[in-house]
């Protein structure tokens, strides 16, 4: 039985969907006014590998992931750069697409935009105002957190202590100050609707209710995000769509661990923010998904140059024992496939799981010395198992290559310098051969003689 860790009761729980074989998810996406980081590539590429893996398991997935395209920081934005918020998110629709596909992550099946749920909201909003849980006092249209007693389930807080939410300065029309707006009625906004209310634009909470409700409806089995969106973001969700609904809103919530640059949290001010771009001018994409998928994912992570260099340096390792195989695909299943659905199934254990292919990688290189075809074999049940963290989707030459793109010495230099090298060794010139060794670690290049030749790679 799979077990998933939720954050709605803290502990693991055995995962049982609502409707056997289908999962419905929902993961909080990008607000569209910057690049994205480190930190979305974090919480982006571990749902992905949660997706692949259910997958695996044989679920039928309907993965939803929206995009904020209207808030505060988009308005605020738009204004700074002379734009219409229309066209500056979708500059920075474009640019997440291009991060995203970099990293090898899959399409959701569905991408709602907030900008095209404006009646769902109008009408959820007036739904929550009939039942007198939300108000309108002639300004704007707030949630009254006083009305739902179990506010607070998810992060664990005690209202009496909380602060006005998220994005959300304190406002003199809030009955409480920790009630949260759903409607924003701003007569200086470029970007605005017709509402009941005035015209203005949804507060940032009451966007994914919609949007998650019109996809699956009353309830479902995962919502996803970052750990920073538990509080507020996806309190007030809980909160307005049960008093909405009377019904429990998602069975399973999720959360990614934080990222953090050299033991500090990212931040532009400390001059340690990365953008996903800035990191794939410096690191092949795959090694950058590696690193991403090395720690649990409800762990905190630390970027720093060494880890994304052990990163390399491992998923080197693991593409190194395929080369020079040509892998056979057989129904028939070795015992690491139950070790690797055991990791797995345990909360989506990675570093349990890479450790298994490393296992794996191990005995591939043994057999490549003793029997080919078992090598072979068992290196296509390497591949099958890395395809649902996303890994090992390259064949092991181009991988390689792809590392040594940006190498001052190119390829064709490599390589006329191996057969240097070899014709050397054959006219028992072993001085001359131990130069060009030399020669090319200088440059970063590591060769491993085989009984079919000599491999090369990058440190």
């Amino acid at each position: 039985m799979m077990k998933i860790f939720n954050s709605l009761t803290r502990q693991k729980q055995n995962f049982q969907p609502i409707n056997k074989g289908s999962i419905d998810m929902y993961v909080c996406g990008m607000t569209v006014y910057d690049d994205c980081h480190l930190g979305h590539a974090r919480t982006f590429v571990a749902f992905d590998m949660i997706v692949r893996y259910l997958r695996y398991k044989g679920f039928t997935v309907n993965y939803v992931r929206n995009i904020t395209d209207v808030d505060d920081n988009i308005m605020k934005r738009a204004k700074e750069e002379g734009l219409e918020p229309h066209f500056l998110t979708t500059k920075y629709i474009k640019r997440m697409y291009a991060d995203f596909l970099s990293l090898g992550m899959i399409e959701p099946d569905s991408e709602p935009k907030a900008t095209k749920h404006i009646s769902e909201i109008i009408n959820l909003i007036s739904d929550l105002i009939s039942k007198e849980y939300a108000y309108h006092d002639g300004g704007d249209v707030y949630f009254s957190v006083k009305s739902f007693p179990e506010y607070g389930k998810l992060s664990k807080r005690n209202i009496d202590d909380m602060e006005a939410g998220s994005r959300v300065g304190i406002d003199l029309e809030k009955r409480n100050p920790a009630d949260f707006v759903l409607w924003k009625t701003d007569k200086h906004d470029s970007l605005k609707w017709d509402s009941p209310w005035g015209k203005g634009r949804p507060g940032w909470h009451i966007e994914c209710s919609a949007m998650s409700m019109k996809s699956f409806g009353d309830s479902f089995d995962i919502h996803g995000g970052g750990s920073d969106l538990k509080f507020p973001h996806h309190e007030n969700e809980i909160a307005q769509s049960e008093c909405s609904t009377g019904k429990s809103f998602a069975n399973f919530w999720m959360h990614t661990g934080s990222l953090r640059v050299n033991d500090e949290k990212m931040s532009k001010s400390l001059d340690n923010f990365f953008t996903i771009k800035s990191v794939l001018e410096s690191y092949h994409p795959e090694v950058i998904r590696y690193f991403l998928l090395s720690s649990h994912y409800r762990s905190p992570l630390n970027y720093n140059l060494n880890q994304l260099d052990e990163a390399k340096a491992s998923l080197e390792r693991l593409y190194g024992s395929l080369r020079g195989l040509k892998p056979t695909f057989l129904e028939k299943k070795s015992m690491y496939f139950k070790k690797f659905e055991l990791a797995m199934d345990d909360d989506f254990n990675t570093p349990d799981s890479l450790a298994i292919l490393f296992e794996i990688a191990r005995e591939v290189n043994i057999l490549k010395l003793k029997d080919l075809k078992s090598a072979e074999n068992l290196a296509s049940e390497l591949i099958q198992l890395a395809e649902p963290l996303g890994l090992l989707k390259l064949d092991p030459e181009i991988f390689y290559q792809d590392l040594s793109s940006n190498s001052d010495i190119s390829e064709l230099e490599i390589i006329e310098l191996i057969n240097k090298r070899d014709v050397a060794r054959e006219s028992k010139k072993f001085e001359e051969a131990d130069a060009i060794r030399v020669k090319l670690e200088d440059q970063g290049i590591l060769l491993d003689d085989r009984l079919d030749g000599t491999i090369w790679k990058r440190k």
